[in-house]
């Protein structure tokens, strides 16, 4: 189960299977099923099963799709259940202070959760990087240009969809490369901003952009048109190191704690380099 942020609170979206909501609705009951033929049959009840708990996570718009790939890899290892909201790094933090019932964040950034350990709203010594994003320049329209840069210095660009800077720290790595280029300035007139890289992605697959500035994970996992792709050079924006950590209020949670532990596990971190990322 997940949930998504609609600007008016979160909406649940159903991506769990109609065993886990049954699971969900009445636990005792299939407990104690499982207790009664695991002992007819002389089997030993698994821990993860028998105490399986339910954490609440807010993961950076640009992982959404690793992570709902995780997620059924995750339960079926530790039995426990995720339940997910997804947006731009800066407003799930915003949410986080104000009280969201989050217990684990995954951040597109590394500032945000050291500032959530500085004030008091995350465990300190529970940050990790667990990817590092690339950025790209994409056009849904194949052949738009041989050479990334030398197109965004045409000028023959109607609009340019960035992720809002302020919030989503793909927008700022955007933003560091135009700036590296000479070309902030006399682009700025032409930039569309998302409100998270997931819109700003939308923007470009739509068509409602000529190009823009992309994660690269979100290429991989697009279905449609392959269009133009320009991987930008890693020296043209500082890192994207995305960092998780331990929210104050899944300390007391297990399942909480071993998500944590499951990202860094071999099983996950092909899922996450498959789709794009860098590791450390």
């Amino acid at each position: 189960m997940s949930y998504i942020d609609t600007g008016y609170g979160l909406q649940q979206t159903n991506e769990l299977s109609a065993i886990t909501q049954s699971t969900a609705r009445n636990p005792t009951i299939k407990t104690t099923k499982t207790i009664i033929l695991s002992t007819l049959l002389g089997l030993t009840l698994p821990v993860t099963q028998a105490a399986a708990e339910e954490v609440m996570l807010a993961v950076a718009a640009n992982f959404t799709e690793v992570a709902r790939e995780i997620a059924p890899l995750f339960e079926k290892v530790t039995g426990h259940r995720t339940k997910t909201s997804y947006g731009s790094t800066g407003k799930l933090y915003s949410q986080i202070k104000h009280g969201a019932p989050f217990e684990v964040y995954l951040a597109a950034d590394t500032q945000r959760p050291i500032l959530a350990e500085k004030e008091g709203l995350a465990i300190a010594g529970s940050r990790f990087v667990y990817a590092k994003g690339k950025l790209v320049l994409w056009s849904v329209k194949p052949d738009l240009f041989e050479d990334g840069m030398a197109f965004l210095r045409t000028g023959a660009i109607d609009r340019i969809a960035i992720a809002n800077p302020k919030t989503a720290p793909y927008g700022l790595a955007a933003e560091q490369v135009l700036q590296k280029m000479g070309e902030l300035k006399p682009l700025t007139p032409k930039l569309v901003k998302g409100e998270s890289i997931a819109q700003t992605f939308q923007f470009v697959a739509t068509g409602n952009t000529d190009v823009g500035f992309v994660a690269l994970a979100q290429i991989k996992s697009w279905k449609g048109e392959k269009g133009t792709l320009w991987i930008i050079p890693n020296d043209y924006y500082a890192p994207i190191d995305q960092s998780a950590v331990l929210l104050k209020k899944g300390e007391p949670n297990p399942a909480a704690t071993a998500y944590l532990e499951f990202l860094k596990s071999d099983e996950a971190r092909e899922v996450i380099e498959r789709h794009g990322y860098g590791l450390e």
